[in-house]
């Protein structure tokens, strides 16, 4: 089925469609790393919040809604972007938060110890 549109209807609907595509952003853009923010972990592009904090809430059991509300500056889209970065890098970052833990676990150790001495 074909529509002729007429002249003024033809522009609206096209400067909607141009509207909808400028609206549309590339998830590829919403994280990244930056060697001077977190040692260059992945974090959400424009902010400081990294993939592992996400990461790390959402294996606490936080959803994603509940995750954009507590770090209320970011928007479900890019919390979503976390997921999936966390999802395709899985190993790795839990590696990372393993890692961090067990410094956390020696240095709270070390500190009981010289406190006892």
């Amino acid at each position: 089925m074909n529509i002729l549109l007429t002249g003024q209807i033809r522009d609206n609907v096209k400067n909607f469609g141009e509207q909808v595509l400028a609206a549309i952003t590339d998830i590829g853009t919403l994280i990244n790393h930056h060697p001077g923010i977190h040692g260059g972990c992945p974090i959400i592009a424009g902010t400081g919040v990294t993939v592992k904090r996400i990461a790390i809430w959402y294996k606490q059991g936080y959803s994603a809604e509940e995750i954009a509300d507590q770090i209320s500056h970011l928007t479900l889209a890019q919390v979503y972007a976390a997921l999936a970065y966390y999802h395709a890098n899985r190993d790795q970052i839990d590696a990372d938060i393993a890692a961090e833990e067990a410094e956390g676990d020696r240095l709270e150790k070390l500190h009981k110890t010289q406190k006892l001495s």
